[in-house]
């Protein structure tokens, strides 16, 4: 079975958005540098109507780490803000919503999304569809229980030079204590700094 990646853009202080779910300058990276990252064209994943340039360095590790994802774990609130990206997801061909609410009635039929009530469910479910290739976990809330389950593999964080102050933390309101290795991937880009850790078991 693929491993478990929880992955997010994160402030210096640890926030993935603010209290409004605004991601502010958080994803300025995605449009500074001058190397594209290869994707779907049809769906305007930035949301701005520009295509992702990124520096080189980033466009190394995003596109590496893009194609090894065979599914995406993300949690309801994220699913509504960006209506499941219309069931194009940026990477992978999975999506598993963790959420009480089933899905949107009518919605994109064609899509392999499915809505899971529980943390562990959905990750079984994640690495079922995925096989051998990665599961990545959206950080948040539900990233935060699925690593205090002990079900996650890695932490990977793409941390941009701001502080937030308040908002939406990368691990949500995890409690306890959680012990990660020395990170093995250390890339700078432009405006961000790429950072992945093993989660020590």
């Amino acid at each position: 079975m693929g491993s478990v990646i929880m992955h997010n853009v994160v402030s210096v202080d640890g926030f993935i958005a603010d209290k409004n779910d605004d991601v502010g300058p958080l994803h300025e990276w995605y449009f500074n540098g001058d190397t594209p990252i290869e994707g779907d064209d049809e769906f305007d994943h930035s949301g701005s109507g520009s295509p992702f340039k990124v520096s080189k360095a980033s466009a190394e590790y995003v596109r590496s780490t893009w194609t090894a994802i065979g599914t995406i774990v993300m949690g309801r609130t994220l699913f509504d803000l960006v209506n499941g990206w219309e069931g194009r997801p940026p990477t992978g061909d999975h999506v598993v919503v963790v959420s009480h609410r089933p899905k949107p009635e009518g919605w994109h039929p064609e899509a392999s999304y499915h809505f899971v009530d529980d943390v562990k469910a959905a990750t079984d479910k994640a690495q079922e569809l995925s096989g051998d290739r990665l599961v990545a976990v959206n950080a948040g809330e539900v990233g935060g229980q699925i690593l205090a389950a002990g079900l996650v593999d890695e932490v990977a964080m793409d941390v941009v030079p701001v502080v937030f102050g308040s908002g939406k933390r990368y691990f949500g309101g995890i409690d306890g204590q959680h012990l990660l290795a020395d990170p093995h991937v250390v890339i700078q880009g432009e405006g961000v700094l790429h950072l992945r850790f093993k989660v020590r078991h």
